[in-house]
């Protein structure tokens, strides 16, 4: 649609509007990758205390039983295929009492 306002047909407005967008992307695309992560923990963390675990522990139980999966697929797991979240969880409480 474009823009509202003097922005859309007075040039120097236009110019500085365009400029300041630029500069929304620009910090954007570094925050949105923040704010994912922070997301895909959110639902781990969900997930995992379901199972009685921590965040924390869970991970740390995973990366002592040599699972390297990210939080991405950890995420979706989590949401969408929670036996297999479970069996992950049961691992990692396994490696973790050993």
């Amino acid at each position: 649609k474009g823009y509202r306002g003097r922005r859309k047909n007075v040039y120097r407005i236009a110019k500085q509007a365009v400029m300041k967008a630029g500069q929304y992307q620009y910090r954007d695309r570094r925050q949105r990758k923040r704010q994912f992560r922070s997301l895909w923990i959110a639902r781990i963390n969900a997930a995992a205390r379901e199972l009685g675990m921590k965040y924390s522990t869970f991970m740390n139980g995973l990366k002592k039983a040599n699972i390297e999966v990210d939080r991405k697929v950890l995420a979706d797991l989590a949401v969408f295929d929670q036996p297999a979240f479970a069996a992950l969880a049961a691992q990692a409480k396994a490696q973790l009492g050993a």
